[in-house]
């Protein structure tokens, strides 16, 4: 018997099977994925950001979450050799009308006690000079990395330390009685005295399947990217984002300079059809029929209509994609565009439509459920495991 299974093999699953191993070596864990390898989905597919957590409201968890985590984080990568580069993040206004909320983002950046910059027009061209603005914060923090790198290294400490992961075992039921909880996957048959679902876009499904009342349902959002051109890249010397519209969940098309040398831009962010939805016609038909009966969809589409068929109309109109790109950079053109595999983010929404802002987690008396992790998760991901790790000691005393 196990002491503790953690289900699901992304940067978080990882996380927290690390901390706790590190913490606990007498202790018997065991890591299940059901791909056959690690940091598959979400993580990577990653755009690399380390965020800083300009966007955040003071003392939620993603501000506390995303300032802790860029720290943690480059103190990982510089303890274990894993390429990084804080090259800072500017978002611009582009307009007068955007100064407003420019202004207000600045002071919670401030509030937020991170290393921001008001910048004028001149302060900001001599950063990017290419870029389309009158004005912009710059936030000095914010820095790229590969995240499967640092999944990659995060499994092998937790091996290292006797912790065990097994591939290609997707959970398929969980019972839980007074002593124990067995889990059954495709191939084999576990017993465990606690387990931690981290699955991500399955979170929900594991949840359930274990026995967890929730309104919580999770709603694959497709984000569609392109890459500059090589000869490009010149255009784009930071990451260059858009100011939000507080009205909107995403943060609108941007320029993110990535550790390999390219630069991406996206995404268009439109609703999949399957769980693992990345391409425009990837569909299951269970997973789409269990997405289009919950209503909290419907409500989620009425409220952000406009917004919504702006996305799926640029998803297919390249044109339209690049005329938004160039709100920021006014010099790229379509040809300088090449399409790149788009990732899907894991977004929790309750039946009355409402998107899931921070994280959340739900518990029973043998197990800890993570059904919302939203960015800044993945650069939030070494003290989001040290919090799981936290949660799992209360709840085991």
């Amino acid at each position: 018997m196990y002491d503790c299974i953690i289900i699901g093999g992304g940067i978080i699953g990882l996380s927290t099977a690390y901390h706790l191993k590190k913490d606990n070596p007498e202790l018997n864990i065991l890591l299940l994925e059901k791909e056959n390898k690690v940091a598959k989905h979400q993580t990577g597919h990653n755009s690399g950001v380390i965020h800083s957590g300009i966007y955040y409201k003071p003392g939620s968890y993603k501000a506390k979450f995303a300032k802790a985590g860029a720290s943690s984080m480059i103190k990982f990568c510089k303890d274990n050799d894993i390429p990084y580069k804080q090259c800072g993040k500017l978002i611009v206004a582009t307009d007068e009308n955007q100064l407003g909320r420019l202004r207000k983002l600045y002071e919670r950046g401030l509030d937020n006690k991170l290393d921001v910059s008001y910048l004028n027009y001149k302060e900001t061209i001599a950063i990017e000079p290419h870029v389309n603005a009158v004005a912009s914060v710059k936030v000095n923090s914010t820095g790229i990395v590969d995240y499967k790198k640092v999944s990659e290294k995060l499994l092998m400490l937790f091996e290292n330390f006797n912790g065990t992961c097994e591939l290609m075992e997707e959970v398929i039921s969980i019972h839980e009685d007074f002593e124990k909880v067995t889990i059954k996957t495709n191939d084999k048959e576990y017993t465990t005295k606690y387990y931690i679902n981290c699955a991500g876009l399955y979170s929900d499904k594991i949840a359930k399947i274990g026995g967890i009342k929730t309104d919580i349902q999770i709603i694959p959002f497709r984000g569609e990217y392109f890459e500059l051109k090589k000869d490009k890249h010149s255009l784009v010397k930071t990451l260059i984002y858009p100011v939000p519209d507080p009205k909107f969940p995403f943060l609108g098309v941007h320029f993110t300079n990535m550790i390999d040398g390219g630069v991406d831009c996206g995404p268009n962010a439109v609703l999949g059809f399957s769980k693992e939805s990345y391409g425009k016609f990837d569909i299951k038909r269970n997973e789409m029929i269990e997405i289009l009966k919950f209503k909290g969809i419907y409500k989620l589409g009425l409220k952000h209509l406009k917004m919504g068929l702006g996305e799926y109309y640029r998803s297919f109109n390249k044109k339209a994609f690049v005329k938004n790109a160039q709100k920021l950079i006014p010099q790229v053109r379509e040809e300088d565009f090449i399409p790149m595999e788009a990732g899907v983010r894991a977004q929790a929404m309750n039946s009355k439509g409402e998107l899931i802002d921070d994280f959340y987690f739900e518990s029973s008396k043998r197990s800890i459920h993570v059904l919302n992790a939203p960015s800044p998760a993945a650069t939030a991901s070494l003290e989001i495991g040290k919090e799981i790790v936290n949660k799992f000691k209360m709840n085991t005393v």
